[in-house]
């Protein structure tokens, strides 16, 4: 298995290979940007080794406790962490959830300092307006996302694949 620094490597190497890629498929900046970045911050900060205390871990500074319950709850290296697809979804749908008691955090303070009410029936519509403005862009930040823990997870299976290989065998056992 790859350290955090060739995990990195690997992260950065990659990046202009994609950004490349990317643009000449989309021959869109924006949904070409909106790919690397996701791409880079996948790589960098939301790969799959949340589930342990790793460099990826460590980057997200003093909101690295939002992860705690996550390593605690995933096995490292389970397909629920490290697996296409599931692994970016799952991480999602946890950070998503950190995101949205952030936001009624926000709106109950908000509530008690000034009298502002949030209120998702008031902001449905520009939401919804928004997400069909920028659709291509989102389509595009979760793609980046899974080739960023794409690379990281192949990594792993090229690197652990690698070793066993080159493993010198003893007479006798096959």
């Amino acid at each position: 298995m790859p350290s955090g620094a060739t995990h990195d490597r690997i992260t950065l190497i990659s990046l202009p290979i994609v950004t490349g890629l990317t643009l000449l498929a989309s021959r869109s900046a924006s949904i070409t940007l909106s790919l690397a970045g996701s791409f880079l911050f996948s790589g960098l900060m939301f790969g799959p080794d949340l589930d342990i205390y790793s460099v990826q871990f460590k980057r997200w500074g003093i909101l690295r406790w939002i992860w705690r319950p996550y390593q605690k709850s995933m096995r490292h290296r389970s397909w629920l962490s490290h697996g296409p697809v599931i692994g970016t979804l799952i991480r999602l749908a946890y950070l998503g959830c950190w995101v949205a008691i952030g936001i009624a955090l926000w709106n109950g303070v908000a509530m008690l300092n000034h009298g502002a009410f949030w209120s998702w029936h008031s902001t449905q519509p520009q939401i919804q307006s928004f997400a069909l403005q920028y659709f291509w862009q989102g389509i595009a930040i979760l793609a980046g996302l899974e080739l960023g823990a794409l690379s990281h997870s192949w990594s792993d299976v090229i690197g652990s694949t690698w070793k066993k290989w080159r493993k010198p065998r003893r007479k006798g056992r096959p």
